[in-house]
């Protein structure tokens, strides 16, 4: 504790050096205030620029979907990987320990189910409970193109506003549907009307053609959804056109937990999105720890005698 006397003089100022005033250089972030750039800075790896966001919040609208019936079977064991994890509340505190200490990506909209009308949400989530889970970013659904567009549009305005209150950046995420096309037209339509609300981040689907100009017209990062299940080489080879076109990251889900070997998947696919392996390359590390994991399970079950 300071003292009143006996303290030294006070001498080093760095007279003639220049304050040093760093940017903050993730994409359309830098005049964000200090509270929101450090959640942001726990999502996209500091080091990298980019984020492996954990997606399983599926059960939202899709209940038990396969790969998800026993989260603490099948995501915990991926969850040191990750840089960022995307689920529900409920999940959240039934099944996520907070020891693992991840970014997470609460979503906050809620509303209709697959056995009815997709996409007539609501604000479901209030900011007091982001805020007693420690979100580092809350995800809010929105249906560009659809009958509830103004309704998710404004689902997405009220967490903007509150979380810009406290600090805690907004994932604008676009709809899915099967009346929505996913071209780049509409993705980047999308996009940048999520942005132009005020989203700080942007959660969309990967398109073949044109992909860099929806990346190149959106002012705030965006990240892709893996949608459903391709063979591992076929994400792989997503993933990388995606961040080599502009995306900053991957939300992935079903095309790391429904992966015949997850944990060699979600590593094959950080080692595409901050490391910027070829697919090729990175589908080998992915064989070679799915054959690992293998050889250590055949020793674990032999008898320790023959060990």
């Amino acid at each position: 504790m300071a003292e009143a006397t006996g303290n030294q003089e006070s001498k080093d100022y760095g007279i003639g050096i220049p304050v040093d005033n760093p940017v903050y250089k993730l994409k359309g972030s830098n005049n964000y205030d200090w509270g929101m750039k450090d959640r942001l800075s726990r999502v996209f790896n500091p080091k990298s620029g980019r984020t492996v966001m954990l997606a399983f919040d599926h059960g939202y609208i899709m209940g038990p979907t396969s790969g998800l019936e026993r989260i603490d079977i099948t995501i915990s064991p991926l969850l040191e990987y990750a840089d960022c994890l995307m689920c529900t509340r409920g999940v959240l505190r039934a099944c996520i320990p907070p020891t693992y200490n991840k970014a997470i990506s609460l979503r906050c909209s809620a509303g209709s189910t697959v056995l009815t009308e997709l996409n007539d949400e609501c604000v479901g989530v209030e900011i007091e409970d982001a805020i007693r889970l420690n979100t580092s970013m809350m995800a809010v659904m929105v249906a560009i193109g659809s009958k509830f567009e103004a309704l998710t549009v404004r689902n997405l305005c009220k967490m903007i506003e509150t979380g810009n209150r406290y600090g805690i950046p907004t994932l604008g995420v676009t709809a899915v549907g099967k009346e929505l096309t996913r071209d780049a037209r509409y993705l980047g339509l999308a996009t940048r009307v999520l942005a132009e609300n005020g989203a700080q981040v942007i959660k969309t689907y990967f398109c073949e053609e044109k992909f860099e100009q929806v990346t190149a017209g959106c002012p705030v990062p965006i990240v892709i959804a893996g949608g459903k299940k391709l063979p591992e080489l076929d994400a792989l080879k997503m993933a990388y056109k995606a961040v080599d076109q502009g995306a900053l990251g991957v939300d992935m889900g079903r095309n790391i937990f429904q992966a015949e070997n997850p944990v060699a998947m979600i590593q094959a696919v950080k080692a595409v999105v901050h490391d910027g392996e070829k697919p090729d390359k990175a589908f080998k590390l992915y064989n070679d720890i799915k054959s690992d994991r293998k050889s250590k399970d055949k020793s674990a079950d032999l008898p320790q005698g023959n060990i």
